[in-house]
């Protein structure tokens, strides 16, 4: 469990020096995980590789499960940057108001275009009803 650990710690470095190196637009830690998602999909089918597998998952789900804990920074923040908060609260609510209608239309427009390309794939011989 601890080299699981260790290697998502290691993801997450190699995505923050590729980010800063490449001068890439994206966090670190997006990066190193998107490397990390990608080593797993291509691991070329080792089954000594398996055994990472079930620990990553049981430090991710014990991550997932304390997640609530990882926000305690931010709130922390929020709080003691009050003074900001009241200053600015109208371009922030802006932002926020406006990324979210951003984010749902994008949501949208990629169910609407899969579900159109998926009424369109033909299906295969096997599964086609005869009369």
């Amino acid at each position: 469990m601890v080299n699981a650990f260790a290697l998502l710690i290691v993801a997450q470095l190699i995505g923050e020096l590729l980010r800063r190196l490449l001068h890439l637009p994206l966090p670190g830690p997006v990066i190193g995980m998107f490397i990390l998602a990608l080593a797993i999909i291509f691991r070329g089918g080792s089954k000594s590789i398996d055994q990472p597998d079930n620990a990553l998952k049981k430090v991710a789900e014990g991550l997932i499960g304390n997640m609530g804990i990882l926000f305690v920074p931010a709130g922390v923040g929020i709080i003691t940057e009050g003074g900001l908060l009241r200053t600015y609260w109208l371009p922030i609510l802006i932002g926020l108001v406006c990324s979210t209608i951003l984010g749902m239309l994008a949501t949208a427009l990629v169910i609407h275009h899969l579900s159109r390309r998926e009424k369109t794939t033909p299906e295969p011989m096997a599964l086609r009803r005869h009369p």
